[in-house]
């Protein structure tokens, strides 16, 4: 029987979180797994403390072994979205321990790493697919190629207070001309993330749908929009400063107003690792705190 290989990807961390680390190591070579970590963060890992020597290491989606079982994320959900731009179209299940706040994607407790390996070298647990959005424009490429976004894709007004125009089509037919501070279009991923903060709704992952949400719009009655996942959207922006704001996750770029968008379904999916007992509505109850109130307490 072939050995259990997994790829590590993970950011600089403070170094409180430096125990959780080690034991993870100490537990994946107890186990006799294999690992392929990323370059940079091994390097990191390695001004930290003492760590396993010769690991084989990756470093972009090009050099990205696809014959891994799974795909390992260290530290918090912004650290998850980075992940799925290096696994991206290759099927390769993900799961993120979390070293952050929040834990939305990076779902699995530092405290209760070695339960959690244990599930999933031991195959105990299912794979919930998520959908995502690609961004476009004719004769350009955007973020190195790093195109895709699990989360949100936003288009923001860029070093200005002035308000922003966005001219939208979907499929081809006038949506409207948002005037507003910039528009947000997310996945059911990122439903409960910027797009949430701004007053869109919270989607099911597999609904679907993606949402159409303004930021600080100057119409009032411009609401949030949830759309079929099988939309085209096209988007060109007016702005006093000629430039506006392009984000895809946690990456951005500057745009002149001459670049027209098209915002679309990926042609591929995420397979995101869910242990037994990790439903969605548990995570929203925990991480929105729905039912808590201090009068109860």
């Amino acid at each position: 029987m072939n050995p259990i290989r997994i790829a590590l990807y993970g950011r600089l961390f403070n170094s409180s979180v430096n125990p959780f680390v080690e034991t993870l190591f100490h537990y994946l070579q107890h186990r006799q797994v294999e690992i392929c970590i990323h370059s940079e963060f091994y390097q990191f890992l390695k001004t930290q403390g003492p760590f396993p020597e010769g690991l084989s290491t990756f470093s972009s989606y090009e050099d990205f072994p696809r014959d891994v079982d799974f795909m390992l994320s260290l530290g918090g959900d912004g650290t998850m979205l980075s992940t799925v731009s290096i696994v991206k179209d290759t099927n390769i299940p993900v799961a993120g321990i979390n070293f952050g706040r929040l834990g939305f994607l990076a779902n699995i407790q530092k405290s209760e790493i070695k339960k959690a390996l244990d599930q999933i070298l031991d195959r105990q647990y299912h794979i919930q697919k998520r959908a995502l959005l690609t961004v476009e424009a004719e004769g350009q490429t955007f973020f190195n190629g790093e195109n895709v976004a699990l989360n949100d894709i936003s288009v923001l007004r860029f070093d200005t207070s002035s308000m922003i125009t966005i001219h939208a089509k979907l499929n081809g037919e006038e949506l409207n001309s948002y005037w507003s501070d910039g528009l947000i279009i997310a996945t059911p991923t990122g439903s409960t993330a910027y797009s949430l903060s701004c007053g869109g709704p919270i989607m099911m992952p597999g609904s679907g749908n993606f949402v159409i949400t303004p930021v600080s719009p100057h119409n009032l009655n411009v609401r949030p929009l949830v759309v079929s996942e099988g939309m085209e959207l096209e988007l060109q922006v007016e702005s006093r400063t000629g430039q506006f704001v392009l984000t895809c996750d946690s990456r951005s770029e500057t745009l002149p107003t001459s670049t027209r968008l098209i915002i679309k379904k990926a042609p591929f999916t995420v397979n995101l690792i869910r242990l037994e007992g990790d439903g969605y509505f548990r995570t929203l109850r925990e991480k929105l705190l729905w039912g808590m109130d201090v009068r109860n307490y």
